[in-house]
């Protein structure tokens, strides 16, 4: 059995998800061969070398159909020789990359691999490739007469049975804008970032330094309609577009190999993985996955909560986190301390690996040891892995 380490992890700067965003003009497919391209060139590898890309992308149709992570891996000027797939789950898409490629690496079926993602929420609008299409069919509505909900009605009613208030949520949020503008001010992710080329240059554009809990009480709520309060009168509607995660154009990658491939290629691994885990859970309350996730994948490493260093749990929204810390008892100073999706953008299939980047650059900054990344999926999934720094 190899040890799966991770050699390098970058991600591009996140653009709003919509026209006018910073990355709307960027092809999605030129967005990930960039962003590949700038991983090979980073480590000094030989790309013919790579065993497979596994590239995450949610929205597989319109520019991003037809297998984008191949169609990525020729435009960044790869030999042909060189495989790419792409997998969907969900928000989780491009961490269940991560896991598969070094899961590869850690079986001898790879000795080499990119683990990526991507999604340009701007030009491939989420729910657009099964726009008008009834994708439950007959056995799938039987099982649930009542009909499955969007995302951001399971975040209601995981507010509503925690008991958050809407000042609870508001505060989450605001806080995650704070420590992001401080991070990104200190220049905690400037290790993570590669260069895009766009007019004047760019940052993270979904960072508001100026966001306060006061300007985040006025915003609305963005899911309630009439047909739904009267389907759950419990609801007390609080999530807003500022306690949600924004549309965001992104990619990332992570470049993974067995370690002795690297020390034979004389590249110093940074982190190694740990431990895997996925689970399914209530579609309904399909965000709440994490919380079983974690306790698995826990369980599977021999670690108790407070033997990690840093946790990064996806803020799809922000009832998901305050949910998790309520269930694990974890610390919430090590909880998304750069600051999380809210304020950082979650451009869907590209976010499992843009977290790992930035995870791992935490825990080599701050000494830390373990970190522990999961991620809510649509349907009613969720990932956690834990990675050890070297």
């Amino acid at each position: 059995m190899s040890t799966a380490v991770i050699v390098d992890a970058i991600r591009t700067p996140s653009g709003r998800g919509k026209p006018g965003g910073a990355l709307n003009g960027v092809h999605p497919t030129d967005l990930l061969a960039t962003t590949i391209a700038a991983l090979v060139e980073r480590t000094g590898i030989d790309p013919a070398i790579i065993d497979d890309v596994i590239g995450g992308c949610v929205t597989q149709g319109g520019q991003q159909a037809g297998n984008i992570t191949r169609n990525a891996v020729l435009g960044a000027g790869f030999p042909d020789t060189v495989p790419g797939v792409t997998i969907d789950r969900q928000c989780g898409s491009s961490q269940q990359a991560a896991s598969f490629a070094a899961q590869g690496v850690i079986s001898g079926a790879y000795d080499v691999a990119i683990a990526c993602g991507v999604e340009s929420m701007s030009r491939n609008p989420i729910g657009s490739a099964a726009r008008d299409e009834d994708t439950a069919g007959t056995m799938l509505a039987a099982r649930y007469p009542d009909g499955l909900v969007n995302q951001g009605i399971s975040a209601e009613l995981i507010a509503n049975r925690w008991g958050f208030s809407r000042r609870q949520l508001d505060e989450f949020s605001a806080r995650s804008h704070q420590r992001a503008a401080a991070a990104q001010a200190a220049g905690a992710f400037d290790a993570e970032l590669i260069a895009i080329d766009v007019e004047g240059g760019m940052t993270d554009q979904t960072v508001r330094a100026t966001t306060t809990v006061e300007s985040l009480s006025a915003l609305a709520s963005a899911f309630r309609t009439d047909r739904l309060a009267e389907r759950f009168p419990q609801l007390g509607w609080l999530i807003t577009p500022g306690n949600s995660s924004p549309l965001t154009d992104g990619a990332s990658a992570c470049l993974i190999m067995s370690e002795e491939r690297a020390a034979a290629l004389g590249l110093k691994p940074r982190a190694r993985f740990h431990s895997f885990a996925v689970v399914g859970s209530d579609p309904l309350f399909m965000l709440t996955g994490v919380i079983p996730a974690t306790k698995k994948v826990l369980e599977r490493a021999g670690l108790a909560i407070d033997d990690l260093d840093v946790y990064e749990v996806n803020e799809a929204f922000a009832p998901v986190p305050l949910a998790w810390l309520a269930e694990t008892g974890a610390d919430p100073e090590k909880l998304n301390p750069l600051g999380g999706a809210i304020a950082l953008g979650h451009p869907l299939g590209a976010s499992g690996t843009k977290l790992l980047a930035t995870m791992l650059n935490h825990l080599e900054a701050t000494g830390g040891r373990y970190g522990l990344q999961t991620m809510c999926e649509g349907g009613g999934m969720a990932n956690a892995t834990i990675i050890e720094r070297l």
